[in-house]
């Protein structure tokens, strides 16, 4: 036993070996800087396609819209809206199964829920400049991470509704003297 207790290492497990060599490789190596993705990352590009794939096919389905809370007949009352950081959003839902999550979630299961079907595209089109404030969609909203929220901006909804849009800028780009 010619080493001196006092060089050696405590011994460890196995399993203690594989926590700590998995916690090392968690983090980054300290020299590495955090890179901003830009526009050109293919990663950006790669979500930029898959976020317009799901908008093509929100705008081609048929979702279950709510109507508000007013009373009257159901083709008086607006549509149930949800307001988040100043902008009001259309809750809108994929099948009966997703709207019953909400009213599960907001503890109004034993609720009639009346709503309207309407194509994805007429919501973006149509109601969301209608609303007259800056205005998106939320597509199944009790379902977490499973939704998906479509804002107002350039892209989404007509130029005129989006919040992204400068319209002094683009009038005086047009302007020629």
């Amino acid at each position: 036993m010619g080493e001196a207790s006092g060089s050696r290492e405590p011994m460890t497990s196995s399993r203690e070996r594989q926590e700590r060599d998995t916690q090392q490789d968690d983090q980054p190596p300290a020299s590495e800087p955090v890179r901003e993705p830009t526009l050109d990352d293919p990663e950006v590009a790669a979500r930029r396609r898959e976020f317009a794939a799901l908008l093509g096919e929100f705008r081609r389905t048929s979702v279950l819209v709510p109507l508000g809370d007013g009373p009257g007949p159901d083709e008086e009352r607006g549509l149930l809206t949800a307001d988040l950081g100043g902008i009001r959003f259309i809750l809108a839902f994929s099948d009966e199964q997703a709207l019953a999550r909400y009213a599960v979630a907001r503890g109004e299961a034993a609720r009639e829920w009346r709503y309207q079907t309407v194509l994805g595209a007429r919501l973006l089109d149509v109601a969301v400049p209608a609303a007259g404030v800056p205005c998106g969609v939320a597509l199944d909203c009790a379902d977490g991470e499973e939704g998906m929220v479509f804002p107002p901006v350039r892209g989404i909804v007509p130029d005129e509704a989006a919040l992204d849009f400068d319209i002094d800028a683009d009038r005086d780009a047009g302007d020629t003297l």
